[in-house]
């Protein structure tokens, strides 16, 4: 069968090309580019514990040495804390009495310079057998028919290349999707900034910071906020707010702002400073109205732009990227499942539609001027926690999305039972017992196209697994595993959040939890397997290549 077409070689094509390719579907990466990303300092990315997971997964490389996991994280008004969280520093049950800080639970987010990420992704490719890079290589044309797709490329190397699939991760001007005459509706320059990258030393090295109404700016609209980064080697990401509007962001500008930032937090000194790279950041918010026409998809910014309040696209673009690849290699190996395939779509695009209404909700809230919050008691409170919610990947601006309304949904079961996750949720992280023995974390097991089933049984952890595989009701439950209608895992865990002894999980490729079963019932099981794939599958090739 031909291979997935990817068209894009940012962040998230390279993550779903290995994505596909470890589940053993061959990719074409159309790289217009040279193939290599020119050093920008101030391009960076925040990945949350899931996509920072999802990538160190993919390529075996420990990303927090490439980039800086945030020891803490501090929200300021004018002079004062509102708000500070600690990231992995207190032991756990140790006393926590600090009533600005969060519990240290919080996972760090990791700051990672964009073009040392898409480094990090390509080296895992170069030694990928099953993808191939075609670089200096422009996409055109497309042409699609019900067995396949055909791209276009031009450049050096123009030529015609033949795939099975084909999808556009190719940037907020994708040439995917105006191919395929996908209206992109949205607004624009919801939020500017101006964005410095320089090595200095400030007061809390490893802790991010988002000061607003900094002390030092008259007030005004030009009185904004300042956010600063960590990154590694003592270098700082800085972004200061811009008033609305198209007004130029000159040198001087920049340079002075930098000055009086630094002197601001430094006791009225600007401390020595290196200016490595500026810019300005400008963000948008856009909506594909489709995600799939027939055997053609979008992914990452081809299909959407959200990044206000602190909010970070990338992000949902990594989690496309991991959603999409399952399906797709399902397809691949198994032949069309349509509702499978369509399911992206919905999943997707209703959770990153949820994203964008979220923030376009608060932003007149929390940029206007005298606005309706302004009025609210406790409203700068809640102000602060909103905008940590978005830097931080917490509540409706930032937790990974629910998939609880998906079409794989399973219908009610007798035999459900409750645990911590909602179904449609993605799974805590916990130790699992493989089938092979070895201890690992349940996260590690995802990707790999298989589903995974996951029984509670308290104890197994301290035997070996040949004590136990064949006794109790673990023969009962291999064999239903078994005879599942796709390739599962079995795994067993101690313990699982909110579960009792004997609590079975079925669990997506993608980490998403499926449904938890009080213990071995195979034709509950059974059913929500299948529903998780589609429904059976159609034989044949009668794919609706033209009536998505």
């Amino acid at each position: 069968m031909d291979p997935v077409i990817i068209v894009g070689a940012g962040p998230v094509g390279l993550t779903l090309a290995l994505a596909l390719a470890r589940q053993e579907v061959p990719c074409v990466v159309l790289d217009e580019g040279p193939g290599k990303d020119e050093p920008r300092p101030a391009r960076t990315v925040v990945l949350r514990e899931d996509t920072a997971a999802l990538v160190e997964r993919l390529t075996g490389a420990p990303l927090a040495e490439a980039g800086s996991r945030w020891a803490g994280w501090r929200s300021m008004r004018r002079k004062q804390v509102t708000r500070e969280v600690t990231f992995d520093v207190t032991e756990p049950g140790a006393p926590h009495t600090d009533p600005l800080s969060s519990p240290p639970a919080d996972p760090a987010p990791l700051h990672i310079a964009q073009h040392v990420l898409t480094g990090v992704l390509r080296d895992a490719l170069a030694a990928e057998r099953l993808v191939k890079v075609a670089v200096n290589s422009r996409l055109d044309a497309v042409e699609q028919e019900p067995s396949g797709v055909t791209a276009h490329t031009r450049g050096p190397g123009g030529t015609w290349w033949r795939g099975s699939y084909l999808v556009g991760c190719d940037g907020p001007r994708s040439t995917v999707r105006k191919l395929q005459d996908i209206r992109f509706p949205g607004r624009t320059a919801v939020e500017r900034h101006a964005v410095a990258a320089l090595r200095t030393e400030l007061p809390r090295p490893d802790h991010a910071l988002l000061h607003r109404m900094p002390p030092w700016r008259t007030a005004g609209p030009s009185a904004g906020e300042v956010t600063a980064r960590p990154l590694p080697d003592g270098v700082w990401r800085l972004d200061w707010l811009l008033p609305p509007g198209k007004d130029l962001v000159t040198p001087e500008l920049l340079v002075s702002r930098i000055r009086e930032t630094l002197a601001g937090w430094s006791g009225g000194t600007t401390p020595p400073y290196e200016l490595l790279d500026t810019g300005v950041h400008t963000v948008h918010h856009r909506l594909a109205r489709r995600w799939r026409v027939g055997r053609i998809f979008l992914a990452g910014d081809a299909a959407h732009l959200l990044g206000a309040l602190g909010t970070q696209g990338l992000d949902e673009g990594l989690r496309d990227a991991d959603n999409l690849a399952w399906k797709l290699a399902l397809a691949w190996h198994h032949g069309p499942h349509e509702a499978l395939l369509d399911s992206y779509q919905t999943e997707r695009r209703t959770v990153v539609a949820a994203r964008l209404r979220a923030a376009d909700q608060a932003l007149p809230l929390l940029r206007g001027s005298g606005g309706p919050l302004s009025y609210v008691r406790g409203s700068a409170k809640g102000s602060d926690a909103l905008f940590t919610d978005g830097h931080l990947g917490r509540g409706v601006l930032g937790t990974p999305g629910s998939y609880a309304d998906s079409p794989l949904a399973p219908p009610p079961l007798e035999g459900e039972a409750p645990v911590a996750t909602l179904p449609g949720a993605p799974v805590t992280d916990v130790r699992v017992t493989a089938e092979d023995g070895s201890f690992v974390p349940l996260r590690d097991r995802l990707g790999r196209g298989a589903l995974l089933v996951l029984l509670i049984a308290p104890g197994t952890g301290v035997w070996e697994r040949k004590h136990w595989v064949t006794a109790g009701i673990m023969p009962r439950l291999a064999a239903a595993v078994t005879a599942l209608p796709h390739p599962a895992e079995l795994l067993v865990a101690e313990t699982y959040p909110g579960a009792a002894p004997h609590t079975v999980l079925l669990i997506r490729p993608d980490g998403h939890l499926v449904t938890a079963l009080a213990g071995v019932r195979p034709a509950d099981l059974y059913a929500a397997a299948e529903a998780t794939l589609g429904g059976p599958a159609k034989a044949g090739a009668e794919a609706t290549a033209g009536s998505h």
